[in-house]
């Protein structure tokens, strides 16, 4: 299980690496930085990865699911969800030259919302997987997604999508998993390509993390001394635009 575990996050993130690395080089060589970050910025949090990793996970172990048709199903599960995305949001508010104020926080309506569409999306995978099983067991009756969906009702008491949330590990983090790594409020400084904010009410708690500053994006490259935090800690390189009025 943990090969096929490497496998898939191997599978699923070399790429976004690759191209994240591209960019970013391109960025610190190439763009011109702009020290005032003054005005709300909104990144949007992909989630996909790891929702999809979990729940293929959880198919692997009881539906014995091979690495091809793992591969097959995470596309499968990508492709069904266009937008698995949680916002989040900062204001800097400059009080003097590269320093000032600023307030965080994860938006919770777009993760009730992400939330939502990562176990519908696990929900078809799921219905899926049942219909194999019938197919296999020389069931003759339907089943297409909504007639499997009345057996599960009808099983359990409850839709799928409700029997996923209450039977499966956490496709995401809980929401106040992400509070905790992005809400917050306090001063920052911004020097040199270091962005270093120091949080009210965190026992002077102070995140320093490298940005770079091109036009209306703002991006958050890495932490300093972070330590690992395993295949989905926190994501790096966030990118935040900048919201017009």
């Amino acid at each position: 299980m943990r090969k096929i575990l490497n496998f898939m996050v191997l599978a699923v993130l070399l790429p976004a690496l690759l191209t994240a690395t591209v960019l970013l080089t391109y960025l610190h060589f190439f763009a011109p930085g702009d020290k005032n970050l003054s005005g709300r910025w909104t990144a949007s949090l992909d989630m996909t990865d790891q929702a999809a990793v979990t729940a293929i996970g959880w198919l692997q172990d009881i539906e014995g699911i091979d690495i091809e048709g793992i591969a097959a199903s995470m596309q499968e599960m990508e492709n069904a969800v266009q937008d698995f995305t949680v916002e989040v949001t900062i204001t800097f508010e400059e009080t003097a030259r590269s320093e000032g104020i600023f307030e965080a926080c994860v938006i919770p309506e777009s993760y009730e919302t992400c939330k939502q569409a990562a176990y519908e999306a696990f929900a078809a995978m799921f219905r899926e997987a049942v219909s194999k099983r019938l197919h296999m067991a020389g069931y003759d009756g339907s089943t297409d997604q909504e007639a499997v969906e009345a057996l599960v009702v009808e099983t359990f008491g409850m839709s799928t999508v409700s029997y996923l949330m209450t039977s499966v590990p956490e496709l995401l983090p809980s929401l106040e998993e992400l509070q905790a790594q992005y809400d917050g409020s306090g001063t920052y400084q911004a020097a040199e390509g270091i962005l270093t904010r120091q949080f009210d009410g965190r026992g002077a708690a102070a995140k320093v993390e490298h940005y770079i500053r091109k036009d209306a994006s703002l991006i958050l490259t890495g932490e300093e001394n972070a330590a690992p935090q395993g295949y989905f800690g926190r994501q790096y390189p966030v990118i935040y635009t900048l919201q017009t009025e």
